[in-house]
């Protein structure tokens, strides 16, 4: 179990910056795959004996059957010179499933990389990394790896074909193909800089557009032209100096094929005289000539085409793709002491935090100001449609707030250091298929030990549904799992998390109540962990040091004696949530037209003042008679 954790960290690592560069990372993922690499490199070495023939075969079907009268010699040689060709097709076809069995794992982790990073940090560019950055490294990668592969097996295959026809072809072939190779490598690490430079200032140029054109006639009606077009002409002249950068660089590219591939042709001709004087045939020099036409310059062109265009295209994009994530390089803060107060910053607060769904509408939460100390324990309850989620979206940063400010853990919402210092469980719990331990360890960057996935799924309750998959190494299939069950692998895997603010936005609601106890227990327990918890059970909010009143037009806080006194509100909550002498226990409600799973409806046998809400299903529970009315701010009940 331990060694399948591991694996799964050290490919994360390979996507990661680390300190280390594209080439060490590129290595380490080749060799973790060094059995595709072998199987690619035996197919390639099938195909090379159609290389070693293509030259070989008509210069001996010359030498030894056509020019000595010989026909059906040079027959066979032909012959078999096209056996060999369909011999190296079928390599070739064989090629192509290794390529894939080495190019998709990588597509694998880079969209691993870019759905994590989109979800942890809400990244704009998560889309476009999704759907066309790793797409165009996936292509690319498997165009370089066919045209690399190709170019060292042809080589391969001319000159041993050139050394068995005669060894001095390989004194005028040999010197122009190492020249020409030296000079195209020398130009790859510059050209793929300045492939990047022209894609930042080609980007920094859209943006520019994007926000001038939308604004022209603003822009004519304040007399800004002069200096809109300042502005923008300068981002077009990076632009053209970028572009006659990575034009001059490319003219080397062209160099570096006429040296390499087309110069050996000129010097075979000029040789010819010279060759033949010294034993080498008319046919050995027909096969050299084959050997560079139709072998070599081919595959160098393909090798400078490719590896200096799509080479320096998948540089630029994996180093986009596997660039830093901000809420990686930020410092994560340090563990907070429950209680502490004094020095520390709270767990989260809010400053006049204001937001609404629309321009047109209301506010769901309007002029809220709360600061939670850090190791707090903390349940927010209300009705249905009070901002209770909308509150805990705030806080994770998955919504801005219109006016006002958030911090978490002393840092700005939304931002990197904030995302990193949460985590948020929401209602529909989400598990991919894959090992529990995979599933549990998720959200944690380094290997997690056996010991500690076992001690949390304990904690929270998991140990059961462990034991009956069949232990952490067991394979999940979501399908397969409770919603219940789902939420106690999603529970595990945020209490696995380092982040010190844990938000459970009715996280709970499919466990039962014994089970909602021992998760929310061990939150609570955690070293400096700081828990909101959006309660659908009156044990919630009792079991919380504090608990936060909302319905939409005021906001009570304090503890569930002290609120009990003082807040109408929560007393009917308390009183609809209470299990009478033959009524069933409180419920979760159905999960239909709103975020708490609650409708404002007219229900059989209720008052007939339109303020009463009913759950969906059999709970035969009222909340919070007269508590729905719009309008107003949020202030202090009480």
């Amino acid at each position: 179990m331990t060694g399948r954790i591991r694996t799964r960290a050290a490919s994360q690592d390979e996507g990661s910056p680390g300190g280390t560069g594209l080439p060490s990372r590129g290595l380490r993922f080749l060799l973790a795959r060094r059995p595709v690499l072998l199987r690619l490199v035996a197919w390639s070495v099938l195909e090379t004996g159609q290389t070693f023939l293509i030259g070989y075969g008509p210069a001996r079907a010359l030498d030894e059957g056509f020019l000595r009268g010989r026909a059906d010699v040079g027959l066979i040689w032909l012959a078999v010179t096209g056996l060999g060709v369909l011999v190296g097709a079928y390599g070739t076809a064989r090629v192509y499933a290794a390529v894939a069995a080495l190019v998709e794992p990588l597509r694998d982790r880079l969209v691993e990389r870019v759905v994590s990073r989109g979800v942890r940090t809400g990244d704009p560019g998560s889309l476009s990394g999704l759907t066309q950055q790793v797409e165009i490294a996936r292509d690319t990668f498997a165009g370089l790896v066919m045209v690399s592969r190709s170019f060292v097996f042809t080589a391969a295959g001319a000159l041993a074909g050139l050394f068995a026809l005669a060894p001095p072809l390989l004194l005028v072939v040999g010197p122009p193909l190492v020249a020409g190779v030296a000079l195209f490598a020398a130009t790859l690490r510059p050209l793929a800089r300045r492939q990047e430079r022209f894609l930042v200032t080609d980007e920094a140029l859209a943006g520019e557009l994007g926000a001038v054109c939308p604004g022209l006639r603003d822009i004519t009606a304040t007399g800004a032209e002069a200096h809109i077009a300042a502005g923008t002409g300068e981002r077009v002249e990076a632009e053209l100096r970028a572009a006659r950068a990575l034009a001059h660089w490319s003219v080397l590219r062209v160099a570096s094929l006429a040296v390499g591939g087309q110069l050996p042709i000129v010097l075979l001709l000029a040789a010819a005289p010279w060759l033949l004087a010294h034993g080498v045939t008319t046919g050995a020099l027909v096969g050299a000539l084959a050997y560079v036409t139709q072998s070599l310059l081919p595959a160098l062109r393909n090798l400078v085409h490719g590896l200096g265009t799509s080479g320096s295209r998948l540089t630029v994009v994996l180093r986009r793709l596997a660039r830093t994530d901000p809420g990686e390089a930020a410092e994560k803060p340090e563990p907070i002491a429950p209680g502490a107060t004094e020095g520390t910053p709270p767990a989260f607060s809010l400053t006049s935090a204001t937001f609404a769904y629309g321009p047109a509408s209301a506010p769901v939460v309007q002029d809220l100001d709360l600061a939670l100390p850090a190791g707090s324990h903390l349940a927010v309850v209300g009705p249905s449609g009070a901002g209770k989620s909308t509150l805990t979206a705030l806080v994770a940063g998955l919504l801005t707030p219109d006016r006002g400010t958030i911090t978490v853990g002393g840092h700005p919402v939304p931002g990197p250091e904030a995302a990193a210092a949460r985590v948020l469980i929401p209602q529909e719990a989400y598990v991919f298929d894959a090992t529990l331990a995979e599933n549990l360890a998720y959200l944690r960057p380094d290997p997690v030990p056996e010991e500690e996935l076992l001690a949390a799924a304990e904690a929270v309750g998991l140990a059961p549904l462990a034991d009956r998959l069949g232990g952490l190494d067991a394979r999940v299939d979501p399908a397969a799992l409770s919603a219940g069950e789902r939420q106690l692998v999603a529970l595990t895997r945020a209490y696995l998390a380092e982040a010190p603010l844990a938000l459970l936005d009715e996280a709970t609601c499919h466990l039962d109540p014994e089970t909602e106890e021992r998760a929310e227990r061990a939150f609570a327990a955690r070293p400096g962990g700081t828990l909101v918890v959006v309660a659908h059970r009156i044990s919630s909010a009792r079991r919380a040091g504090r608990v936060l009143v909302m319905d939409g037009r005021s906001t009570a806080y304090g503890d569930h004696e002290e609120l009990l006194r003082t807040s109408e509100l929560y007393r009917d909550l308390v009183g609809s949530w209470a299990p009478g002498p033959s009524r069933r226990r409180s419920e979760p409600a159905l999960p239909l037209r709103d975020a708490d799973r609650v409708d404002a409806v007219a229900g059989p046998g209720l008052a007939g003042d339109g303020g009463h809400v009913v759950a969906h299903g059999p709970v035969g529970q009222v909340q919070a008679s007269g508590y729905l009315r719009d309008g107003g701010s949020l202030g202090r009940e009480g």
